[in-house]
């Protein structure tokens, strides 16, 4: 996207802190924060999604990252984006609308956070549902992000790890004043 925003995405599969550590670096960077759409449309649907609910999640995804980039002046920080939308609905229904991808390939966040599935998996109401597929959803990111040739950090350890490898992550790319070029490992 051209409008001079540094994007910083945190993705990968549930349960891995991306929510927690999002909002901690929004707050040590004095920098918009952008919800998980999802979330926040479980909540309101109060029922198990289908198929028929990932264009309203896009929709839904889209408006929060539009409003809240409207707010922010260099940094945005993504509790997720587009793309995983893209792999959940590949994961749970094995397919996804042509334009959800095209836009996810289109806004393309200047880093990604990939958290790796090392941690406890803690359950969530009703959020939460695969903490044995854990490490086949990250399979999946990290195969959609290279695909995409996406600049990505691998977040992995300890809380405290995890933030030290995301704040590094962003003060590189806040230094270079433009996205980072570091591909997912194999």
């Amino acid at each position: 996207m051209s409008d001079g925003l540094l994007r910083v995405v945190l993705i990968g599969p549930e349960s891995t802190g991306k929510t927690t550590l999002s909002e901690a670096l929004a707050s040590r960077y004095g920098a918009e924060w952008s919800a998980e759409f999802a979330r926040i449309y479980v909540d309101m649907v109060r029922r198990p999604l289908t198929g028929a609910d990932v264009e309203p999640i896009a929709r839904g995804q889209l408006a929060a990252e539009d409003a809240a980039a409207a707010r922010a002046t260099r940094l945005l920080v993504l509790d997720t984006d587009l793309v995983s939308t893209v792999v959940y609905s590949h994961h749970y229904n094995g397919f996804c609308p042509s334009w959800v991808e095209q836009a996810a390939r289109e806004r393309l966040g200047d880093l990604y956070l990939l958290h790796h599935a090392d941690v406890p998996w803690t359950p969530d109401g009703d959020q939460r549902d695969a903490p044995a597929r854990r490490d086949e959803l990250f399979a999946r990111f990290r195969e959609r992000l290279k695909q995409w040739q996406a600049p990505t950090v691998d977040v992995h350890g300890s809380w405290i790890e995890r933030e030290a490898i995301a704040a590094a992550a962003i003060d590189r790319l806040l230094g270079s004043g433009a996205a980072i070029d570091s591909r997912p490992s194999s």
